[in-house]
C-alpha cells in the first residue's frame, strides 16, 4: 500500500478510501451489494462505494438483486473458492434474512471441512439509531454476531478506525461482520491510512477514577460525559474495544486495576447484551480489583421508535452515562462511610 499523508475525513470517505485501496492492492477482492453504483451519487445510500465502479469496473464492483438470503450464501461460497468478497448489506436488520448463509455456512465452513479452506469474507453493514429510521432499520445486532463461533466482529467508532479496521478485515481469513453506525457516517476525524489490528482496544480518554467501556454512538456519549464529570473532579478512562470478537480484556483489566470501577455501555438493548457477557468475564477474572459492583447501560427493551425525541429517550446518551458514573462512585463512598 502506498504511503499517504494523514487527513481529516468523514467516516464515509474513510471507508470509501479503504475500499479503493483494498481493490488496488488485492486482486482477489471485489465489492458487491444492492444499489452500490446507482443510488444517489453512485455510492450506495451513504456514499461509501462512490466511484469504485468508475475505477475498477463492473467485474469487481457489482450491483446485485434485492435478495439478502442469496447474497449471503453466495459470498461465503465465493470466499471459500479463494476470492475476498466485500458484501454491503444496506441495513444490518436485513441480514436477518440470510442468517443461514452467515451462521450455518460461512461461520462453520472451516470447522466442518477440517480446515481445508478459509472463508475470507467481509460483510459490511450498518446499525444503530439516531436518524429516524424506525424499528426495522435501527437495530444494534452486534451481540448476535459476537455470540457465533467463527465470526469476527468489528465496531468502528471513528473515521480512522473505520479505515484501519476495514483494511485489516479484508486480510483476515475468517468471515468478518463489519458494523458501521449510520449516525456516525458524517463525523470527521484524522485518518492515518494504517491497518488496525483486531483485538486491540483503544484508550479514547485516559482517566484515574472509573473505567468506561463503550462502543460507537455510546462511546461518543461517554466522551461528552467525561468532559462534564471532569468539572466535578471525576476523571473517567474511556475505552473503545473496536472489535467485540476478538475482545481485548487485557487493556480493560489494566484500566480497572487503576480505577477500581467499571461501567459498560452500548446502544443495543441492555438485556442479554454483550455488556452483560463482558461484566461476567470481569467478575470472574478481576472481581478483587473492583471497589463497587460494575454497571451496564444500554437501550430500553423496546423497538426503536420513528419519532426522534422518542428514539433519544430509549437509547442511552450522555446523561445516562453521567448518572451511572455517579452511581458507582457513590456506592464506593457509601461503603466507605463517606457522604456522596
Amino acid at each position: 500500500m502506498t504511503e499517504k499523508t494523514p487527513k481529516n475525513l468523514t467516516t464515509w470517505r474513510a471507508l470509501n478510501s479503504a475500499l479503493h485501496d483494498i481493490l488496488a492492492d488485492i486482486p482477489e477482492a471485489f465489492v458487491l451489494g444492492e444499489d452500490i453504483t446507482t443510488w444517489g451519487t453512485g455510492g450506495g445510500i451513504y456514499g461509501v462505494t462512490r466511484k469504485l465502479v468508475d475505477v475498477y469496473g463492473p467485474g469487481r464492483v457489482r450491483d446485485t438483486p434485492i435478495s439478502e438470503e442469496v447474497l449471503l450464501a453466495a459470498v461465503g461460497a465465493a470466499a471459500a473458492r479463494g476470492t475476498r468478497p466485500i458484501l454491503e448489506i444496506m441495513y444490518s436488520d436485513f441480514s436477518l434474512l440470510g442468517f443461514d448463509g452467515i451462521i450455518n455456512q460461512a461461520a462453520k465452513a472451516r470447522y466442518m471441512f477440517g480446515g481445508q479452506f478459509d472463508v475470507p469474507l467481509v460483510i459490511r453493514t450498518n446499525g444503530g439509531s439516531g436518524i429516524g429510521k424506525a424499528a426495522q432499520h435501527s437495530q444494534s445486532l452486534e451481540t448476535i454476531f459476537a455470540h457465533v463461533p467463527g465470526l469476527e466482529v468489528a465496531v468502528p467508532a471513528t473515521p480512522g478506525d473505520a479505515y484501519g479496521l476495514l483494511v485489516q478485515a479484508v486480510r483476515t481469513d475468517n468471515p468478518t461482520i463489519f458494523l458501521e453506525h449510520k449516525n456516525l457516517y458524517y463525523d470527521k476525524g484524522e485518518v492515518d491510512f494504517q491497518p488496525v489490528a483486531f483485538g486491540q482496544a483503544r484508550i479514547a480518554r485516559p482517566g484515574t477514577d472509573v473505567t468506561v467501556v463503550a462502543t460507537q454512538q455510546v462511546l461518543h456519549a461517554a466522551l461528552a460525559a467525561a468532559d462534564q464529570l471532569a468539572e466535578e473532579g471525576i476523571e473517567a478512562e474511556i475505552i473503545d474495544p473496536r472489535t467485540l470478537y476478538p475482545f481485548d480484556m487485557e487493556t480493560v483489566i489494566g484500566s480497572i486495576r487503576k480505577t477500581r470501577h467499571l461501567i459498560v455501555g452500548h446502544e443495543a438493548v441492555r438485556d442479554y447484551g454483550w455488556g452483560a457477557e463482558f461484566v461476567a468475564q470481569v467478575a470472574e477474572e478481576a472481581w478483587d480489583l473492583l471497589d463497587a459492583a460494575p454497571r451496564r447501560i444500554g437501550g430500553a427493551r423496546t423497538p426503536i421508535p420513528y419519532s426522534e425525541p422518542l428514539e433519544r429517550t430509549v437509547t442511552p446518551g450522555r446523561d445516562e452515562m453521567i448518572a451511572a458514573v455517579r452511581a458507582v462512585r457513590g456506592a464506593t463512598m457509601a461503603e466507605a462511610g463517606t457522604p456522596a
